[in-house]
C-alpha cells in the first residue's frame, strides 16, 4: 500500500507500512471516512510529518488525539488553523511561553511556524471521529506514532522532548536522557496545568540546550 508522507520519514518507517496492524489501520481509517466525519481532512493526516522532515527535527511536543469538533485538527498537535479560537490547553501554552519570553500571547492557534523551525508537532494518534474524542485510539496509531519517536531517539542527538502529562510520559522510557533532553510536566489542560505545567520553563530550557548543542533555538 503507498503512503503518502514525507520522503525521508518514509524512509524511517517504511517497515511499518509494511506490517499487518498497519493494513488494518488503514482500512478502519478508510471506513471511518467514507461512513462519516472525521478530522483532520485527509491531506492533514500526516501534516506533522509534512512540515518538519525527519532530519530537521529538533523539538518534539507529544499530544494525543486530533481535535475532535470541526476546523480546529490541522495535523499539528495542539494547533488550530488561523481565525480560530484558542483551545484551552494552546491557551495555556501560549501563557506559559509568554511568561518565559515576555513575548505578547499570539491571536492565531497556527503553529506552522514551529513546525517549520524543528517542532515535531505529533499526535500519538492521527485521526478522530466527530465529536467523540478518542474514537480512533488503540488502533494501530499508537504503534506508528511510537515508531517515529523511537527512530527519532536512536537516530538523532541532542534533541529536546517535551512530554507533557502521564499519557506522554511514558514515552521517556524509550528516550535516553543521555542523548536528548527530555522535559516533563503535567499536561497543559486546564485541569492540570496548575499543578506544574505553568513554570515549568521547558522553552527557555529547550532553547539554552539548542545553543549549549550548536543549534539554533526556536523562535516560539
Amino acid at each position: 500500500m503507498e503512503v503518502q508522507i514525507e520522503s525521508s520519514w518514509k524512509l524511517r518507517l517504511q517497515s511499518e507500512f509494511d506490517q499487518p496492524y498497519f493494513s488494518a489501520l488503514t482500512a478502519f481509517v478508510r471506513q471511518e471516512y467514507a461512513s462519516g466525519e472525521c478530522y483532520p481532512p485527509g491531506r492533514k493526516i500526516f501534516n506533522a510529518f509534512s512540515q518538519t522532515p525527519f532530519e530537521s527535527v529538533k523539538v518534539v511536543i507529544l499530544g494525543q488525539d486530533p481535535y475532535h469538533e470541526p476546523g480546529q485538527a490541522m495535523g499539528l498537535s495542539f494547533s488550530v488553523p488561523e481565525g480560530m479560537m484558542l483551545p484551552p490547553s494552546l491557551r495555556n501554552i501560549y501563557a506559559e511561553v509568554s511568561a518565559e519570553t515576555g513575548a505578547p500571547i499570539p491571536a492565531s492557534g497556527d503553529l506552522t511556524r514551529w513546525a517549520r523551525q524543528g517542532v515535531l508537532l505529533l499526535n500519538a494518534t492521527l485521526t478522530v471521529r466527530r465529536g467523540q474524542a478518542g474514537s480512533h485510539q488503540r488502533r494501530g496509531w499508537e504503534t506508528f506514532t511510537d515508531a517515529a519517536i523511537r527512530a527519532l531517539a536512536t537516530e538523532r542527538q541532542h534533541l529536546v522532548f517535551m512530554l507533557w502529562g502521564a499519557y506522554a510520559g511514558q514515552k521517556a522510557a524509550f528516550i535516553d536522557p543521555q542523548r536528548h533532553l527530555v522535559l516533563r510536566s503535567p499536561h497543559p489542560s486546564p485541569l492540570s496545568a496548575h499543578r506544574g505545567f505553568f513554570g515549568n520553563h521547558h522553552f527557555q530550557l529547550c532553547n539554552d540546550y539548542l545553543t549549549q548543542c550548536g543549534l539554533t533555538p526556536i523562535q516560539w
